[in-house]
């Protein structure tokens, strides 16, 4: 059966800006057009809200075909949906948006071809648990880093990725070097601006730094082989 969800679109605020939509006129398959998304912008759009339809609908440009978003079900698993930022797709069900039906969704296979939307964002949450090193390794790989922390107003805004996580932590680009004796952003920034919990920090071989998903969203270490979400830098 189809999926049929009227929804609203997403309508965030980090750093009192709007994360920026982006619509695509390229036919592309699902596939191709994540690909797409993450080399020009952050991702496929995910929606977490049920805000700003009508901006949503206003970028399409007149297009009444609608468009796809990042939202897709594995072959084995049809009833089971993930968002393109948590997973990676194998060309199960794909989910579209329909301009002309109210911003419906609709699946369909991943192979059709289709315009499709973007979103920008500084920072993004993997639902992955990873290790500390895996999930610097995906960040670099798929995003920009594993995030850095310099100031309050970046805490903030990670921290609004932080919460709906599905992990008690997740992972940040912090480690500690035990050759050195110090702490270190893995972007090479100088550790400044701190979050620790009331204990701070163990400078313990194999720890990096964590920080808590719910809270006062504090950091923490934590030993590296443990397995968290995480929040890349774009």
């Amino acid at each position: 059966k189809g999926i049929f969800l009227y929804f609203n679109f997403l309508c965030c605020f980090i750093d009192c800006q709007l994360y920026q939509f982006h619509y695509i006129n390229e036919a592309k398959n699902w596939t191709e057009a994540q690909q797409y998304c993450r080399e020009k912008h952050t991702d496929l759009v995910t929606v977490t809200n049920m805000k700003d339809m009508k901006r949503l609908i206003n970028i399409s440009a007149g297009d009444q075909s609608g468009a796809w978003i990042g939202l897709f079900s594995e072959p084995e698993f049809k009833r089971t949906w993930h968002w393109s930022q948590s997973e990676v797709s194998n060309s199960g069900q794909c989910a579209m948006t329909e301009f002309d039906g109210g911003g419906r969704w609709r699946n369909e296979n991943c192979d059709e071809r289709k315009p499709f939307i973007c979103y920008d964002d500084k920072y993004i949450l993997i639902n992955k648990n990873k290790t500390w090193e895996d999930a610097l390794i995906y960040c670099r790989d798929h995003h920009d880093d594993l995030v850095t922390i310099t100031n309050m107003d970046q805490q903030r805004a990670v921290q609004q990725e932080a919460q709906f996580a599905s992990t008690d932590y997740v992972w940040m680009g912090l480690s500690y070097a035990c050759t050195l004796d110090l702490w270190f952003w893995v972007s090479d920034e100088v550790v400044r601006y701190k979050n620790w919990a009331l204990d701070g920090p163990m400078d313990d071989c194999d720890m990096s730094g964590a920080m808590a998903t719910k809270g006062n969203h504090q950091w923490c270490k934590k030993d590296d082989t443990e397995k968290f979400n995480f929040i890349c830098s774009t």
